[in-house]
């Protein structure tokens, strides 16, 4: 791979980090999406293959674990599979593109400590578990049990925002966005 420069978002599910990634994506030409591989089932009949995601079998993922080529993966819920595939950071770099990661927090991490100083690495998170509950259930795509699993993980994953770069606070919609434009211009800026 041919260096290039990377943002990584990272939280705990439902504290906006995809709608924040979205945002960025559309106002920033330079910036690219780098899409996951999953093997979780599509949530919506929306979500596009090799747009949203790559979305493998259980048995495609781990033959391409084997074969190395992934930067970095996780077993994030039981039986669910996630992973950043060195061939799209390939194919971004390629097109001159500051890649753009929506990740879990250990995949943002473990994205930190591949890339290094070529990255930014930015957790968001939400002002309180209760805030992050209210979010899980509007969206009303999951069952409470899944709902409660996802906070008890939230609550473990804040304790690591302090081995990201930067914290960006998910309050008002608006606010958010304004300071994560902010976070990535200052980033690019500096680049040498």
């Amino acid at each position: 791979m041919k260096p290039g420069k990377a943002i990584i978002f990272s939280a705990p599910s439902g504290s906006g980090k995809t709608t924040i990634v979205h945002h960025l994506l559309r106002s920033f030409s330079f910036l690219a999406f780098s899409v996951s591989a999953t093997t979780r089932p599509r949530r919506e009949e929306r979500e596009i293959e090799g747009k949203d995601y790559y979305f493998l079998s259980p048995e495609e993922f781990r033959k391409r674990i084997d074969k190395d080529e992934f930067i970095e993966w996780e077993e994030v819920y039981d039986g669910f599979y996630y992973g950043t595939l060195k061939s799209e950071i390939d194919r971004l770099w390629r097109d001159k593109k500051v890649v753009v990661f929506d990740v879990d927090v250990v995949g943002g991490i473990r994205l930190k400590e591949y890339f290094m100083e070529q990255s930014l690495s930015v957790f968001v998170r939400v002002p309180t578990l209760d805030v992050l509950r209210k979010r899980l259930e509007h969206r009303n795509t999951e069952p409470v049990e899944v709902i409660n699993n996802r906070l008890e993980k939230a609550e473990y994953e804040m304790s690591f925002a302090d081995e990201f770069d930067c914290t960006l606070v998910s309050r008002s919609l608006e606010k958010t966005l304004a300071s994560a434009e902010k976070i990535i211009l200052d980033f690019v800026n500096n680049i040498d």
